[in-house]
């Protein structure tokens, strides 16, 4: 689904980009990866918190970025209300799934 959105052009990748989509108020769901730096991870914790921005933790960078169709990725903002509800429906299928 992330990839699907990135082929719509409804997605911003890169920390520097997303926390720009989040402050602008384009950002709708931010998903940032499990190893990305402490550093990265605050930042944009904040600022979702801040700006009142879903925000989820993915696997790694490899796998976000296999996702969105390039390399290693930390952070990636979907910027589509529709897109984002239904990757956080997915997610929450999936870890419900877990247990």
């Amino acid at each position: 689904m992330i990839g699907l959105a990135k082929r719509a052009g409804k997605v911003s990748t890169g920390s520097f980009i997303c926390l720009k989509a989040i402050r602008s108020g384009r950002a709708k769901l931010v998903i940032i990866a499990g190893d990305a730096s402490e550093n990265t991870k605050k930042s944009i914790c904040d600022s979702c918190s801040y700006y009142k921005v879903k925000l989820i933790e993915f696997s790694d960078m490899g796998s976000l970025g296999h996702a969105t169709g390039g390399g290693d990725r930390a952070v990636v903002s979907v910027n589509d209300n529709n897109f984002a509800k239904a990757i956080l429906d997915i997610f929450i299928s999936c870890e419900t799934e877990k247990g």
